[in-house]
């Protein structure tokens, strides 16, 4: 992956504040032309640092969710093996590696406790998963 200079990073922090924030706006708050900005974009993109565009949602949206991190441990050399198990669940919203006593984070969405409980359920089903922890989101604070 390419070096990020400080423009390229205050122009990515921009777009996570707004991804949708039009060329000329950025190019303002950043100080640089906007053919700048759009060859940077364009650069970021063709390199793989920008990977795509997404819709944020209010929180309100999202509040009939039971939304929760789960952190797995795996047995042994089973890692890539269950990550491809994790990766059919439609609940699963992102999935990372970590070190230390766990192996996996899971940040899931369900409808209701009741779909909470049967995507626990097939998780720990999973051969190679060892334990699990899990802790509900209540609310959130920063984003």
């Amino acid at each position: 992956m390419e070096r990020l200079t400080d423009l390229d990073k205050r122009l990515l922090s921009a777009l996570r504040n707004n991804g949708r924030e039009p060329i000329a706006t950025l190019a303002q708050m950043l100080g640089v032309s906007r053919a700048t900005v759009t060859k940077r974009i364009d650069r970021l993109t063709a390199s793989g640092v920008i990977v795509g565009f997404t819709v944020r949602v209010r929180d309100q949206a999202e509040i009939d969710q039971v939304r929760a991190i789960s952190v797995v441990e795996v047995e042994g050399r089973t890692t890539d093996h269950v990550i491809r198990e994790l990766r059919g669940f439609p609940e699963i919203q992102a999935l990372h590696t970590t070190n230390g006593g766990w192996d996996l984070v899971v940040e899931s969405s369900c409808p209701d406790l009741v779909a909470f409980d049967d995507m626990l359920r097939r998780i720990r089903g999973i051969d190679g998963i060892v334990n699990s922890e899990s802790s509900l989101l209540l609310s959130s604070v920063m984003r």
